[in-house]
């Protein structure tokens, strides 16, 4: 999974970046989603721009040129399936405490009529929890740094109740005995953001479903074995 793109050869989260992952082969794309002044969905990591303007107090037209609609962004994906991460974090000044944010994207994609090319994650469980209450024909994920070892079975309960597909931890507290436990009910294990080789191969030994990376190249020439 090819994180904001071929990041490491195109600048993040642009269409140049979508474009050169496809071109690189990989698997899929990871990007990031946030709304302009206009509740217009933008494709960005950070909630504010290089000169310190705030995405969410910036209109369209003046946001720079890289900076792609959400559409425009999955256009470029073109024959890979696309990993949206809903932003709306508490820190960060485009917060939404009612996750309506959740129910446009939700819009945004059912709109395309391709739901099955998605997975859509957040940090904030209730962000993803609406999500999915809003579109429960797309596949959704949790993103966390990692789950204790204590936690690994009610978290994992809570997240199948739910309704979830996937969980989506840091690749470096992965454990075997949480991808073991997470594919025994059904959940998809999806790391993020592994850039070295040999620690994609062990992830690979683990058996997770999917290694979020900058690197995509690397990660084929290193995972990618001849028949």
């Amino acid at each position: 999974m090819a994180h904001r793109g071929a990041s490491r050869a195109e600048r993040e989260n642009t269409l140049a970046a979508f474009t050169r992952a496809a071109e690189m082969g990989a698997d899929a794309v990871e990007l990031d989603v946030r709304r302009t002044a206009e509740n217009l969905l933008v494709v960005h990591h950070d909630p504010h721009l290089a000169d310190g303007r705030a995405i969410v107090r910036t209109s369209r037209v003046q946001l720079p040129p890289e900076v792609p609609t959400l559409d425009e962004a999955l256009d470029a994906c073109r024959g890979m399936w696309v990993n949206v991460e809903i932003k709306n974090d508490e820190s960060e000044p485009d917060f939404d405490p009612s996750d309506d944010i959740a129910v446009a994207v939700a819009h945004a994609l059912l709109d395309r009529n391709e739901g099955d090319r998605f997975l859509v994650s957040s940090f904030r469980r209730e962000t993803i929890d609406r999500f999915r209450a809003a579109s429960p024909t797309i596949a959704t994920a949790w993103l966390t740094p990692g789950i204790a070892p204590d936690d690994i079975d009610s978290t994992l309960d809570a997240l199948r109740a739910a309704g979830h597909r996937a969980v989506h931890p840091w690749f470096g507290l992965v454990s075997e005995r949480l991808v073991r436990a997470a594919h025994e009910r059904g959940l998809m294990v999806n790391v993020w953001t592994c850039d070295d080789p040999a620690k994609m191969v062990e992830l690979s030994v683990f058996g997770v479903d999917g290694i979020c990376t900058n690197v995509p190249d690397v990660a084929l020439t290193t995972l990618v074995r001849p028949a």
